[in-house]
């Protein structure tokens, strides 16, 4: 049995629709605040923070402080970034585009 259909090329990882909707968030940008993803993908903080650590090392965090304020930045690894490009083009395969 051959394995060409794209199928076989979509990332286990990225199926979850809301650990694709953060890498597609993280994707345009070199690295985006916490907060932003959170409100962009429209998911509570815990949700964010389980799902970052589910995408490591796709999704990396970097932490440190504005102010006096903690802050969490978020950003693709190359590792993500090529898992995401690779996902989104068997899906467009899958699609017939």
């Amino acid at each position: 049995m051959s394995l060409d259909h794209a199928r076989h090329r979509l990332d286990d990882v990225l199926l979850h629709p809301v650990r694709l909707s953060i890498v597609a968030a993280l994707s345009s940008v070199a690295e985006a605040e916490f907060g932003a993803v959170r409100d962009t993908v429209q998911i509570s903080d815990s949700v964010l923070s389980k799902q970052v650590v589910a995408l490591h090392p796709y999704v990396l965090m970097r932490k440190g402080y504005v102010g006096k304020r903690p802050r969490s930045w978020l950003r693709l690894s190359k590792t993500g970034r090529r898992a995401y490009e690779q996902h989104l083009a068997a899906l467009r395969e899958i699609a017939g585009d």
